[in-house]
């Protein structure tokens, strides 16, 4: 699916899925919360993510400008993750869809 696309479209439902709804981009977000992380920090949250997509799916989430990456303070090799404002302003939305899932979904799982 060409990504381009669905950014380009004039619905705005669209646009907000063609930036965050795939499959992981979702729990990326909640996992980061309000917190910084570095990237093997991230991954042994998300543990049933490949280190190959969680760093596809960081990538596209800093060129939205949801994530910020930035040089690890103890190690100029390392990076760390964290929300930007815009990121941030995601996280009440996730806590919604999170607690509507224990509302609705819970005799379910």
């Amino acid at each position: 699916m060409n990504r381009e696309i669905f950014i380009c479209s004039n619905c705005p439902m669209t646009r907000t899925m063609a930036t965050i709804g795939t499959k992981w981009k979702p729990i990326i977000i909640y996992a980061l919360g309000n917190r910084t992380l570095r990237f093997g920090e991230l991954h042994v949250r998300i543990d049933t993510i490949s280190r190959k997509v969680l760093t596809d799916q960081l990538r596209e989430l800093t060129e939205d400008g949801i994530i910020q990456r930035s040089p690890a303070q103890d190690s100029s090799r390392k990076v760390e993750y964290r929300l930007t404002e815009k990121g941030l302003a995601l996280l009440p939305i996730m806590n919604m869809l999170t607690e509507w899932n224990l509302r609705y979904n819970e005799s379910e799982i």
